[in-house]
C-alpha cells in the first residue's frame, strides 16, 4: 500500500515537472522570437548608420512620419539611429540574460525529472 502511495506521489511530481518544462519551453521560444526580431532591427539600424556616414554633412535626409517625409538634420538623424542601436543592444543583452536564467531553470528541471524517473524505477 505504501509503495502505491509513493508511486502516485512520484507520478504527480513528474506531471508537475512536465508542466513546468512545457511552460519553460514556451518561454524559451518566446524569448527566441523576440531576440530574433531585435537582432534584425539592430542589423537594419547599423546599416542605416553606415549609409548616413557615407553621406556628406550637407546632404538632405528625410524621416518618414506616417505618410509624410519630413526633412531632418544629419546630426539629429545620426543621433537618433545611434540611440536606437544602443536601446536595441541593451534589450538584446537583457533578453540574453533572461534566456540564460530560463535555460538554467530548464536544465535543473530536467535533472530533477531524471532523478524522479530513476526513483520511480527503483
Amino acid at each position: 500500500m505504501a509503495s502505491q502511495t509513493v508511486v502516485r506521489e512520484l507520478q504527480c511530481d513528474l506531471e508537475n515537472k512536465a508542466d513546468d518544462l512545457s511552460k519553460l519551453q514556451k518561454d524559451i521560444s518566446k524569448n527566441h522570437q523576440i531576440r530574433k526580431k531585435y537582432t534584425i532591427q539592430l542589423g537594419e539600424n547599423e546599416l542605416v548608420l553606415k549609409e548616413l556616414d557615407l553621406l556628406n554633412e550637407d546632404a538632405n535626409v528625410f524621416k518618414l512620419i506616417g505618410p509624410v517625409l519630413v526633412k531632418q538634420d544629419m546630426a539629429e538623424a545620426k543621433a537618433n539611429v545611434k540611440k536606437r542601436i544602443e536601446y536595441i543592444s541593451t534589450e538584446l543583452t537583457v533578453l540574453l540574460e533572461l534566456w540564460m536564467l530560463v535555460w538554467l531553470r530548464n536544465y535543473s528541471l530536467h535533472s530533477i525529472s531524471d532523478l524522479l524517473i530513476l526513483g520511480a524505477a527503483n
